[in-house]
């Protein structure tokens, strides 16, 4: 109940705040099945950090239908930021690419289609900004590739890091095990530097050193 009123109070503080919200975002899609998106709290937090640290190579795991993905572009756009998205879901991709020309960010974002565990093995490039988001079951295994990917100093953002601890839908219980390796193995990872922030269901922030 007290986490449900810091939220409703945080949502309140930037009902009137101009931003593209997940409401507007998504109401008028006709693709209502897709995996959910970040919330605005956590939209918020990717512009303001991008804002801070500018960074020029942005890859997303798991794009869904975009709205991550766009709130990131809108922020990176103002100085020639990019970004690169991984999508395993067709349809899901498809209504990203019409969400990216609508909202205007469509030059700044690159989407690749397929798993991204093949997808991340087989990228040689490297990236200021990681930010993951897809299946949780995931997370641990795509952390090497992740890493290897970084640049030196650059941050890794995993985002529903608190679902061991919040309450969740049974549908995503297969999802609670492996984010509670993942946050033990990041946390006491030798290459990276970490710090659990409880915006939305949680956001791992790591550099790396």
């Amino acid at each position: 109940m007290e986490n449900e009123k810091i939220t409703d109070y945080i949502d309140q503080l930037y009902e009137k705040k101009a931003f593209v919200k997940k409401e507007s975002f998504t109401s008028y899609m006709q693709l209502k099945k897709y995996i959910p998106t970040v919330n605005d709290q956590e939209a918020c937090f990717l512009r303001l950090l991008i804002r801070l640290i500018k960074p020029r190579k942005i890859l997303e795991i798991g794009t869904s239908v975009g709205f991550s993905t766009a709130s990131m572009a809108l922020a990176a756009k103002e100085y020639g930021g990019r970004i690169t998205t991984i999508e395993f879901d067709d349809k899901a991709a498809d209504q990203a690419e019409r969400n990216f020309i609508k909202t205007g960010v469509s030059d700044y974002i690159n989407i690749l289609k397929g798993d991204a565990v093949k997808i991340l093995h087989d990228l040689n490039d490297t990236y200021d900004l990681i930010f993951q988001d897809v299946d949780k079951r995931l997370y641990p295994v795509l952390l090497d590739d992740c890493i290897r990917l970084l640049n030196k100093n650059g941050v890794l953002l995993s985002d529903d890091v608190l679902f061991p601890v919040i309450e969740l839908d049974e549908i995503w219980n297969n999802q609670i095990e492996p984010i509670s390796e993942y946050n033990k193995k990041i946390i006491s990872h030798s290459q990276l530097e970490s710090v659990l922030l409880p915006i939305g269901d949680g956001i791992m922030m790591s550099v790396k050193k």
